[in-house]
């Protein structure tokens, strides 16, 4: 079986090859990104493509499954960049993928594509993916479920199969997610649970978690297995306040939902840290999901709960850590730091860190 991986070097993508390559019925390997690793695993072939740019049927030619992982989370303050590789990009790899002749996808989706919903009772697969209006990626995870849509009703001999997790987390994304929803401006090494002494108690704000390696697992599954539909993906327990406050040994401090919001969109809006207030309606908005239908029918079973996959993330970002490819890599020093601040505060600059 040769699979092809877009977005191979990313925080689900760095632990699904290496699980991949281990998968006897699994022959090839192929992994697709704009930046490749330094050292890249040898048992890998490697492809430095562009999803919304470079031409994808050459590589996707004699592939038996693509795993679709690419995706911005950001800039933020540049929604024609996240356009350009999370719907454009989508668009041309179903487009390379019908033209190849693939027989079957398995896509990212997420819990960021549900319409709003009660946190109780949890919803399965059927709730609507409408998304969070006020969500740059809430839309986008949206619009991708609607080209699904299309996709599979243009070819219903296609598997199509979509994942739709909680956040993901692991400890060599740590620097990786201190860059996309802290910043420049927050030392990683305040990150530390002895450093965290309250939890804002913000109404209806509950999240799911999964951790990375039990993420690439239910990817080698929907790989392998032949399956298809949705299947949401999370570990208990859930993180509300008072699960944060045990887990981190912080106090809760009740703050209303209008504080916080306006707090986030006042420090983006001013470009002193990443995250846009569409996340804290993501936080409160989604409703909480039921896994029952990836471990009876796709025989998923993490083996890290949230707090243990939460506690190594922190820890693993207080101490600076990150992963291997450049996406992942650990936070810049000196000259690379300036320009991440610089990033940070003129929208539009670029660079190639």
């Amino acid at each position: 079986m040769r699979i092809v991986v877009t977005g191979a070097t990313g925080n689900v993508g760095s632990q699904l090859l290496p699980q991949l390559l281990a998968e006897p019925t699994v022959t090839s390997v192929v992994g697709l990104a704009r930046r490749l690793p330094v050292d890249p695993d040898p048992g890998v072939e490697w492809h430095a493509l562009d999803v919304a740019e470079d031409d994808l049927l050459p590589v996707l030619q004699g592939a038996d499954v693509v795993v679709h992982l690419a995706w911005l989370l950001q800039p933020a303050h540049d929604p024609d960049e996240m356009r350009r590789v999370n719907l454009v990009g989508t668009r041309r790899v179903l487009d390379a993928v019908a033209a190849a002749g693939v027989p079957a996808l398995v896509h990212a989706s997420s819990v960021g594509a549900y319409s709003p919903g009660d946190k109780l009772p949890r919803v399965d697969e059927s709730h609507p993916t409408g998304g969070i209006s006020s969500s740059t990626y809430s839309r986008h995870k949206s619009a991708a479920e609607r080209m699904l849509d299309a996709f599979e009703a243009a070819h219903p001999e296609r598997r199509v199969v979509r994942l739709r997790p909680g956040v993901v987390l692991q400890g060599d994304a740590a620097s990786e997610l201190a860059r996309y929803f802290l910043g420049p401006f927050v030392p990683q090494s305040l990150v530390r649970t002895s450093f965290v002494p309250v939890v804002p108690a913000v109404d209806r704000l509950a999240i799911q978690v999964v951790h990375a390696s039990d993420m690439a697992a239910a990817y080698v599954l929907a790989c392998v297995t032949p399956v298809t539909g949705a299947f949401n993906i999370a570990t208990e327990p859930v993180l509300d306040p008072p699960a944060l406050a045990a887990i981190l040994g912080a106090r809760q401090v009740p703050v209303p939902a209008a504080v916080v919001r306006g707090f986030v969109q006042l420090t983006w809006w001013l470009h002193l840290q990443p995250t846009d207030p569409g996340w804290v309606d993501l936080g409160r908005l989604t409703p909480l999901l039921d896994t029952r239908r990836a471990r009876e029918v796709l025989g998923w079973t993490p083996h890290v709960d949230a707090a243990q996959a939460l506690l190594e993330t922190v820890e693993a970002m207080g101490a600076g850590r990150g992963g291997r490819s450049p996406v992942m890599r650990p936070r810049a020093s000196g000259p690379a730091r300036v320009l991440e601040v610089v990033r940070a505060l003129v929208p539009g600059a670029r660079g190639t860190g």
